[in-house]
């Protein structure tokens, strides 16, 4: 596997993942973006906002199965680098951040809790413009 290519997708994904966050999901995806914002139901565990996982999870797996399957090593790694970027997204995000999983709560890190407050921004704009 070609490292380089692994994390050229990895690192691509951030600018893929602002882009459609900033002009899909609160521009016309909007529909499916507002529960992670607005919260009707909170014990609700799934949110509309989840079917993005699946979404963004297609290319990552169409391109370890060609690459596995055709034996094509940097199609490989680019599929593996976008599964890897989900992984460390939804640890951040959903785990740190949202705290979907009660885990990472009390940290001290002066870093993680201005990660945290920044997102809390984010969500202070309930309507789909300035988010």
């Amino acid at each position: 596997m070609d490292i380089g290519i692994f994390f050229s997708a990895f690192i691509g994904m951030e600018l893929v993942a602002w882009v459609a966050h900033k002009y899909l999901m609160h521009g016309f995806l909007w529909v499916l973006h507002k529960d992670h914002h607005v919260k009707e139901n909170s014990e609700q565990i799934m949110e509309h906002n989840d079917f993005f996982f699946v979404i963004f999870a297609i290319p990552g797996i169409l391109c370890i199965l060609l690459g596995s399957v055709f034996m094509v090593p940097y199609t490989l790694a680019i599929g593996l680098g976008i599964a890897a970027y989900g992984l460390c997204y939804f640890i951040v995000h959903d785990i740190f951040i949202h705290q979907r999983i009660k885990w990472f709560r009390n940290s001290e890190s002066v870093y993680l809790r201005a990660i945290r407050r920044g997102h809390k921004m984010h969500h202070k704009h309930l309507t789909k413009e300035d988010g």
